[in-house]
């Protein structure tokens, strides 16, 4: 105890070092600190006052070398020339002038006469020179009015006054004569300076200094850009953040040290530009001595205000601030390296402090960390420690002891919860539980309806399903049931009742314990038990290995009612898609049985893909949760045909609906005939000629027996209908007949609506033998159109009717008995099998499940529907699918339309089809290789279909 209680005399012992240490490190830095940040502040003093008269300095150098220059400009003989040829003669003395004072822009005379000549230098990059588009070498540029009528011109010079372009300017107009500097100066004897404004050739602020010449015929002047300003101001920075501004007497900016070239219109305030921090200094009183202040986010500034005086102009204000950040920067960096230092020696004193302490508290910390181990489930490593403490040992082997037990309850039951099959999941509880237990053998029974059925045993070595054990009913009298009515874990096992109650299990000489382990859900539902039986002079039964054993069958019992459940799902999921594709294939006489013979055969092409072992499937394979997305996907291929009428599905002629509208035809073409008659009886009752009128009667019967011979023979669509036969059948559908009786009364309301779209006519009335009627037009509502942008990516084209059940136009068809509208209602099974399984919430390894069963009609070329995929954006099983929904088709015999073909025919089509990149050739040939046409023929085919076929032809590799 008195060494426990030591502890904290140590603890406490360090904490009074680290603490003097911490109180010197402290002070020691801040007294350093204050006094460098004195020494920094100073040297910002002494820098401003330099900056400042170094500004004021420049700014009258600048101000006295544009007036010189405009001053000396004036008594030049140039002021006297009347020509842009004379005035060349006197481009040296420009150029000079600008080559000796940086600061000037351009300098330039404007005459009485309004002609103007300019001359500045070539600056590339700026936005004047983009829009010049001066030549290469360009180094002067001159521009130019002169001339009568005056003609704009500007001429380019290299460095040696060269001429390299004379561009004519015929848009450039420049009076000077209208400019301020040149009406101020024009009327003063002295130098004029006017105040900043707008460049007219540039768009940049400046101001221009201006001299009347002797003789009052022009004024001379030069351009110094307040840009001159900020690039002198620039160049004062203290600091990288130091903000430097120059106002006019008005407040006005006239530059600041912010980079760049800006165009504006005029001269802004401070507040206008945003500049809080200048604008808080220009507050402050003015003394001309540096001052610290706040800015308006609250930072701490060191500035300076300071009036720069300007000959005969009002005088400047000079604004400098920087930020404390950046002033005392330096003084910041030694305070951190003298608390580096400290910390330094802080942290060898921490080492000396804690030294004492961690011997004593070493053990703890070990098993600190063991039991954080155990929470980050870390079981790696056994525990080790080394202590003189009886209490800490303890301890140390209680928490060994957890931390084995729960390590291999972990490991357990990982290895349960992963087992997906239900069947090896049976062996994998029992192999582990006899392993855990050490037990000779054992038996896993599983409870169904009152009664237990033997699953997997095991007698010395892996389980087993040999022959079982008869079924041991719960309310019985055999051992186990008593065992499980009164609650018993254990029983001592002799030779005879072990024989009695286990005969099939090996002979054992020595008495052995059974251990009966329920394995029960989170209902408490009995779902088996685990019957063990061990030699406990091997394997003790202990109070805490029976603890252990029943929580890992609670564990094992979780795990087979899990995986009991998803079985059960599995089952129910597999009898509802059967359910729904024999709902599809009884729903038509037609169509039975090909949901189920396309799962079938499209299996068959996946098998024979696995099994390659060199070629385009070479590594091809599908896991157990593949194959299930592939069987699932092939029985719900055609899931969407639940929508599609039947009368569409099975549709054998053109007039068909729900009932075959070619017997109204016949009607009609009865009542023709008995017209005829009638009109036949009539002649003679009038006194006509009886055999002439008879003759015609018979002639008109035979004309109408044979035309509905053809209008039948139109509807069957077993032929091609030719040009020739569809200009008759218009021709046939011009004969009329009487009709007397209303067409709007016993119907449907639906088609009473699409009647009185147009107006009833007056009774009796003659209509077309064969008609399209406005009510024959079904229109497609809003909501059955496919919109361009949709989130199943169909790019189908959408007829606009939804049906058209115009006579002429169905017997009009040209192939087969579909038209358009019933067609595209055909295909869109597709599109509904695809918006129906992607509603379903398939699991993660079903997602494919859709995309393998909406593929079937899709073309490797991109032509298919309903999204216009091609071969590289379909999965290999989708393209199986194709192939297989493609040979059902062609080889079924129960279809309305036409025969099923034969195996010759049939791969004669589909090879036809591989040419035209209508299904994978690679997959076609694998199904001519393997044989599977044939054994699919030999299983479903009818005998007279299977004839003899070569397919050597169809093989792209025999070929090469």
């Amino acid at each position: 105890m008195k060494r426990h209680g030591s502890i904290p005399f140590y603890l406490h012992l360090s904490y009074l070092f680290i603490g003097l240490l911490l109180v010197f490190a402290l002070v020691s830095g801040w007294y350093q600190y204050r006094a460098a940040s004195r020494q920094s502040l100073q040297s910002a003093h002494q820098h401003y006052q330099t900056v400042a008269q170094n500004t004021a300095r420049e700014l009258l150098h600048t101000y006295q070398g544009g007036q010189l220059s405009a001053e000396l400009l004036a008594q030049q003989g140039i002021m006297t020339a009347t020509s842009l040829q004379e005035r060349l003669a006197h481009l040296r003395f420009f150029t000079i002038s600008l080559a000796n004072n940086p600061s000037l822009v351009s300098l330039y005379i404007g005459y009485r006469s309004g002609d103007f000549f300019l001359v500045r230098r070539y600056q590339s990059g700026t936005a004047l020179a983009h829009s010049l588009g001066a030549p290469s070498g360009s180094a002067w540029i001159v521009q130019s009015m002169a001339g009568a009528p005056q003609r704009g011109e500007f001429l380019f010079f290299d460095a040696e006054l060269q001429l390299l372009e004379r561009r004519s300017m015929p848009d450039y107009r420049y009076d000077p004569r209208q400019r301020y500097w040149y009406q101020a100066a024009i009327v003063s004897h002295s130098p004029v300076m006017t105040a900043p404004y707008a460049f007219a050739t540039n768009g940049l602020l400046g101001i221009t200094l201006a001299q009347r010449t002797a003789n009052g015929m022009g004024v001379a002047a030069s351009d110094i850009q307040l840009e001159q300003f900020g690039q002198l101001l620039q160049r004062a920075r203290t600091t990288p953040g130091s903000q430097l501004a120059l106002l006019s007497d008005t407040g006005q900016v006239l530059a600041t040290a912010t980079e760049g070239e800006h165009k504006v219109a005029h001269l802004p305030t401070l507040r206008e530009l945003g500049e809080g921090v200048l604008l808080a200094l220009l507050q402050q009183r003015e003394s001309g001595e540096p001052v610290s202040f706040r800015a308006p986010e609250g930072t701490l500034w060191e500035g300076m205000r300071q009036s720069i005086a300007v000959q005969g102009e009002p005088p400047l204000t000079l604004l400098m601030a920087s930020p404390h950040t950046e002033l005392l920067a330096d003084a910041m960096q030694a305070s951190r390296q003298t608390l580096q230092i400290s910390l330094l020696l802080l942290g060898a004193g921490l080492a000396v402090a804690f030294w004492l302490s961690r011997l004593a508290s070493r053990p703890l910390n070990i098993l600190q960390e063991e039991v954080r181990k155990i929470e980050q489930f870390k079981f790696g490593e056994p525990l080790a420690i080394d202590t003189r403490i009886v209490e800490i040992e303890r301890l140390a082997s209680a928490i060994g002891n957890m931390k084995e037990s729960i390590h291999h309850f972990m490991e357990l039951s990982l290895a349960l919860a992963s087992e997906t099959r239900f069947e090896t999941l049976l062996a994998r509880v029992l192999g582990e539980l006899g392993s855990q237990a050490r037990a000779e053998g054992g038996i896993l029974y599983l409870c169904e309806q009152e009664l237990l059925q033997e699953a997997q045993r095991f007698w010395q070595g892996p389980p087993t399903t040999a022959e079982p054990h008869p079924p041991i009913a719960l309310a019985g009298d055999h051992l186990l049931a008593r065992l499980l009515r009164e609650g018993r874990l254990t029983c001592p096992l002799e030779p005879a009742l072990r024989q009695a109650s286990f005969p099939l299990l090996p002979a054992y000489p020595q008495p052995l314990t059974l251990l009966t382990l329920p394995l029960r859900n989170r209902d408490g539902e009995l779902l088996g038990v685990l019957a063990l039986q061990l030699d406990e002079r091997r394997q003790p039964i202990s109070p805490e290995w029976l603890a252990f054993a029943q929580a890992l069958a609670g564990s094992a019992a979780v795990a087979l009612s899990t995986q009991r459940l998803i079985q059960e799902q599995k089952q129910l999921l597999e009898s509802f898609i059967q359910l729904i594709a024999g709902a599809i294939d009884a729903k038509s006489p037609y169509t039975g049985g090909h949901c189920q013979r396309v799962p079938e055969l499209t299996k068959m092409l996946a098998q024979a893909a696995c099994a390659e072992q060199e070629g385009p499937f070479a590594h091809f394979g599908l896991d157990e949760e593949q194959w299930e997305a592939l069987h699932i996907a092939a029985w719900l291929h055609d899931c969407g045909k639940v929508t599609t009428p039947e009368y569409v599905v099975d549709k054998a002629t053109k007039l068909e609906t729900l009932y075959d509208r070619i017997h109204e035809v016949r009607m009609r073409f009865e009542v023709l005939k008995r017209d005829a008659e009638i009109a036949c009886w009539q002649g003679i009752a009038e006194g006509g000629h009886r055999a002439t009128l008879e003759t015609e009667r018979d002639r008109q019967w035979a004309q109408l027996d044979e035309e509905f011979a053809f209008v039948a023979s139109c509807n069957e669509g077993s032929e091609y209908l030719s040009p020739e036969k569809r200009e008759r059948l218009q021709l046939i559908a011009q004969r009329t007949w009487l009709r007397t009786l209303s067409d709007r009364i016993g119907i449907a309301h639906d088609e009473l609506t699409r009647k009185l779209q147009s107006p009833a006519m007056t009774l009796p009335v003659r209509e077309p033998l064969l008609a399209d009627k406005p009510e024959h037009l079904i229109h497609r509502s809003q909501r059955e159109r496919i919109p361009e942008h949709n989130p199943w990516g169909f790019r189908m084209p959408v007829p606009g009717l939804l049906y058209h059940r115009g006579e002429l136009h169905n017997l009009d068809v040209q192939r087969g008995t579909l038209s358009e509208e019933e067609r595209f209602k055909i295909n869109e099974h597709i599109i509904q099998t695809i918006i129906m399984l992607e509603k379903l919430p398939f699991p993660r390894h079903l997602r494919q499940v859709p995309e393998i069963a909406g593929g079937h009609h899709e073309k490797m070329d991109g032509s298919g529907y309903p999204r216009g995929l091609t071969r590289e954006q379909m999965s290999i099983p989708a393209r199986m699918m194709a192939i297989a929904d493609i040979f059902e088709a062609l080889t079924s015999v129960d279809r309305p339309y036409k025969r099923g073909k034969t195996l010759s025919e049939a791969l004669r089509i589909m090879a036809m089809m591989r040419s035209e990149q209508h299904i994978d050739p690679d997959l076609f040939e694998l199904f001519l290789r393997k044989g599977i046409y044939l054994e699919y023929a030999q299983r479903y085919l009818r005998p007279e279909q299977i004839d003899e076929v070569d397919i050597r032809p169809y093989l792209v590799s025999a070929s090469h």
